[in-house]
């Protein structure tokens, strides 16, 4: 056993830091850091493997900051462990630092955006099922906070950790006993956090998370243990350790000490030795994840003319294919794999398909995990149900991760299931992410085109996939892009255009063939990509149309759809957007009479052409 005097001594050296960088900054959470200093300080310096000049080295131990509000301890770990000048610290939560207020991807050796509670563990688990699967060396800690343990998530992960045997996931819980309004729900009663892991499964140490004898014990037995349990080290600390005014006081949660108070914390903490550092080990091996891993993206399906598809199937069809042949992908499931069709990739790719069963916020943080470490996950469920997990989705964007979201069962066409299963404001959340890629194919050839480019695409990209079969619009070797379009009707005395998307596409045509009736030619253009929507065209409709009109058309809620993202398009003077969606909460019955009731079926929508043109004469004659 190494000398507890050489752990005090960098404990203190990481207490120093967490106090003077929050002093610096005027506010942070130094009570929080300073609980954990002891057990980190024996992590890093003994057992914790990993290469500084390489964070992305696959091989590396990964280290999560589930309490992401204790990030002065993160950033002053590493600054110890010679990755930069601990001085750098005193710009902590200054604007354009690397060391903001919780970790994000500026800083480098964060594995995740971390700060809202609960996310972690799950994050941790996605590094440590891909390590098992397999068969990388490395070792992922987390670190949890006691107030954290609230949250429902942190148990998916537990079950999830435990079901997929994974004891290369060692988790830290620093049990300091108060949160941020008071006490946490169980205070120091250990046996009750001992109860809860076990019940999970997990092999449990509980330990003084001061002590230092303990603190390694607890990490070799982990380390050495040989079965197939996830590992929890409960840890009792004292929030604030160290210093004595602060420590396990109330009230104390995310307050910064003044320069007088830190200056007695300091003379507290007594002689600091301002040279110790971690020498941490290297890999044996380096290997870099990255993003730009090659994809094989060939698909090859056949479509007869005859026949209808849903694009759900031809989805799960397409994903098989490209799954096969790309050995960075998994695929993520919610126990509903025979109704988005991931059960393709099961069948062909079973060693990355991951079942997460009915707990979509873990699967999500999952899919950070995996993202981090170069994989390309693509993680499936109904369309509604990612509502479900939307600040773990919100989470994954800030951690820039690369997922593919695919959700199915989308509008109020999924028929008699009723309103709890139908995405009706998915693509209004995912659109309002910076930079997120949003698509909606109508039918099978756009669909069996775009799934390769959704997968290619390096970000977060949603895609919307339908229940009902719908026929054939498109010819094999026709293109689609991100950002693209297709006009599908179109004449030389258009007076409008009706831009749709997904199964409203086939609304639209059924309008145009209604108005035709009446000598009323409109133009039909199938907005697959709904974000970037495809400017350049429809400003073209607008300026090649007798009207400089658009009605958008979409089986989703009026605000934050289509519609809205064709407004910001083409928002220029004079042209002039009407937004057809869905404006109530609808019910169960077939498809047909859900869209009438919706007001988006090929009746609605010949009306609303109508009902404008007439608006337009009438005004028209009014300026004559």
């Amino acid at each position: 056993m190494k000398n507890t005097s050489a752990w005090e001594e960098k404990a203190k050296l990481l207490r120093k830091w967490c106090l003077v960088s929050t002093t610096a900054a005027g506010s942070g959470h130094p009570t929080s850091c300073l609980s954990a200093a002891d057990i980190t300080a024996v992590l890093f310096d003994k057992y914790f493997t990993y290469d500084v000049s390489n964070p992305l080295n696959i091989y590396n131990d990964r280290f999560v900051l589930s309490k992401g509000h204790a990030a002065p301890l993160l950033y002053a770990l590493f600054g110890m462990s010679n990755a930069y000048d601990l001085n750098e610290l005193k710009t902590l939560r200054k604007l354009n630092s690397r060391f903001e207020g919780h970790p994000v991807p500026k800083y480098k050796y964060a594995e995740a955006a971390t700060g809202s509670l609960g996310q972690g563990l799950s994050v941790g688990a996605g590094m440590a099922l891909a390590a098992k699967r397999e068969n990388l060396p490395f070792t992922t800690y987390v670190l949890c906070g006691d107030g954290e343990l609230a949250e429902g998530q942190v148990w998916e992960a537990a079950n999830f950790a435990s079901y997929h045997r994974l004891n290369n996931l060692i988790t830290i819980l620093d049990i300091n006993r108060l949160a941020q309004s008071g006490e946490t729900m169980f205070g120091h009663h250990m046996n009750e956090y001992e109860q809860r892991f076990r019940a999970f499964n997990f092999r449990v140490f509980t330990i003084d998370g001061h002590n230092y004898e303990q603190i390694d014990q607890a990490l070799e037995q982990a380390h050495s243990h040989a079965g197939t349990q996830p590992v929890a080290i409960i840890a009792r600390t004292e929030k604030g350790k160290g210093v004595s005014f602060i420590e396990n006081k109330d009230g104390w949660h995310g307050k910064a000490l003044k320069e007088d108070e830190l200056k007695k914390a300091l003379d507290e903490l007594g002689p600091i030795n301002d040279d110790a550092r971690f020498e941490l080990r290297k890999p044996a091996t380096t290997t870099i994840a990255s993003a730009d891993v090659k994809i094989n993206t060939a698909v090859k399906l056949d479509f007869d003319n005859a026949k209808s598809y849903a694009t759900r199937e031809v989805f799960g069809e397409a994903l098989a294919q490209i799954t096969q042949h790309t050995p960075e992908m998994y695929v993520l499931d919610a126990d509903v794999k025979n109704s988005t069709f991931t059960e393709d990739a099961l069948k062909v790719t079973p060693e990355r398909f991951v079942e997460c069963f009915i707990a979509e916020q873990n699967m999500v943080s999952v899919g950070a995990g995996l993202s981090r470490i170069g994989k390309i996950p693509v993680v499936a469920t109904f369309g509604a149900f990612f509502m479900r997990a939307a600040d773990q989705i919100r989470m994954a964007r800030i951690s820039e991760a690369n997922i593919k979201f695919v959700g199915s069962h989308v509008g109020v066409s999924i028929g008699e299931d009723g309103p709890s299963q139908m995405a009706l404001e998915d693509i209004a959340f995912f659109g309002a992410l910076p930079d997120t890629v949003v698509l909606q194919p109508c039918e099978a050839v756009s669909t069996a085109s775009l799934v390769p480019q959704m997968v290619q695409h390096n970000g977060i990209v949603y895609m919307r996939t339908l229940r009902p079969k719908t026929k054939l619009l498109y010819k094999p070797g026709d293109e689609f892009k991100i950002g693209g379009s297709k006009i599908i009707l179109q004449s030389n005395d258009d007076l409008l255009t009706v831009a749709a998307t997904g199964i409203t596409v086939y609304e639209a045509l059924q309008a145009a063939e209604l108005l035709k009736q009446e000598d009323i030619n409109i133009r039909v253009v199938d907005c697959y990509s709904v974000s970037p929507v495809d400017r350049d065209t429809l400003l073209d409709c607008l300026n090649s149309t007798r009207f400089k009109c658009i009605i958008s058309v979409e089986d989703h809620f009026a605000h934050g759809g289509l519609g809205d993202f064709i407004a910001a398009a083409v928002s220029a003077e004079g042209n002039y957007v009407e937004k057809m969606a869905v404006t109530k909460i609808s019910q169960s019955g077939k498809q047909e009479e859900l869209m009438k009731d919706a007001g988006i079926d090929a009746v609605s929508i010949a009306a609303k052409v109508k009902k404008l043109l007439v608006r337009s004469n009438e005004m028209a004659h009014s300026h004559a």
